[in-house]
């Protein structure tokens, strides 16, 4: 049985948690096999938090200048990107935030539901230079992986600007395989598995949730009895149909027939393999002035070269 162990956890700059885990023990060639699998599901699959689009008060497109603001649009639409969340949300929400100048804007001012709690509220926003006022709207909605704003434009409400998407909550994975330490022979490995987070779930709630994933899908791939009969019968029509399509272009010339059956086969128009799989031994003893030695020299040839034979 599988033994997942914690060698360290710590927590790191902005809220980032990392973890150490070792699996064991696995069967040789197992750790790869399990690690590649995990850090492909840990860092694409995994849902997250964002922000996905922004209403700035008076502005109309990422290339505009905010009065009184030390940054433009695009600036701070890249500060918003670095903004974490954790909760649980089953629609996009609209969260707001109204600040007045001068003073530094961060992501503590920014007005949640319950439902959300922010990882760390002194992300940067933006500066105001003078006691002007910065009016926000964002909206916030779940998701996986990375999604570019261009993407998003026609699914935000008029007036938003979009914003790319880190859903990311785990944001690295890095794995190494060493000798599983209590097998004295060197048969067994372990996988030694290091996770960082960004804070809205830990390192171990992440391979949890990868695992029970991969569980999931891996399950559905049973095939019963029946699937794997009809699957074979497909595979063998499949097969055949590809063989015929082959036969379509070898002609009867490289079966090395003697002069008399293969004038026998092109006067009845037989000049390929699949034109001579059409018929059966029966019908090829029809044709005119073919007989038994002719039709066994046929037999023969299209059996040892090709291994077909005629239906009977």
């Amino acid at each position: 049985m599988l033994q997942v162990q914690c060698l360290e956890s710590k927590a790191q700059k902005n809220n980032y948690l990392f973890s150490r885990f070792s699996v064991g023990p696995l069967n040789k060639g197992q750790g790869v096999t399990i690690g590649n699998t995990l850090r492909r599901v840990l860092l694409s699959n995994i849902k997250g938090l964002a922000i996905i689009g922004v209403r700035i008060a008076g502005v109309n497109h990422e290339f505009s200048t905010i009065p009184d603001v030390k940054e433009d649009v695009i600036e701070i639409l890249l500060n918003l990107k670095q903004i974490n969340f954790k909760g649980n949300v089953s629609t996009p929400i609209i969260a707001r935030l109204m600040y007045k100048g001068p003073g530094i804007v961060t992501a503590k001012e920014i007005e949640l539901p319950e439902s959300i709690k922010l990882i760390e509220p002194r992300q940067y926003i933006a500066s105001l230079t003078k006691e002007g006022n910065l009016e926000m709207e964002f909206l916030i909605d779940a998701g996986e992986g990375y999604s570019i704003s261009d993407k998003k434009i026609t699914k935000l409400p008029l007036g938003f600007l979009s914003v790319d998407a880190v859903f990311m909550p785990v944001r690295k994975v890095n794995f190494f395989i060493e000798t599983y330490k209590d097998n004295v022979s060197s048969d067994f490995e372990s996988l030694i598995l290091d996770v960082s987070t960004d804070g809205s779930i830990t390192p171990g709630e992440a391979i949890n949730s990868a695992s029970e994933l991969l569980e999931n899908i891996f399950s559905s791939l049973q095939i019963t009895t029946s699937d794997s009969k009809l699957m074979s019968s497909q595979e063998e029509e499949k097969k055949d149909d590809n063989q015929d399509e082959e036969f379509d272009k070898v002609p009867i010339e490289e079966m090395e027939l003697s002069v008399r059956a293969y004038n026998c086969l092109k006067r009845a128009h037989v000049h390929t393999l699949a034109d001579l799989l059409k018929y059966s031994q029966e019908d090829l003893l029809e044709f005119k002035n073919f007989g038994k030695k002719s039709a066994d020299e046929v037999f023969e040839s299209l059996e040892s070269r090709f291994g077909k034979t005629l239906r009977k």
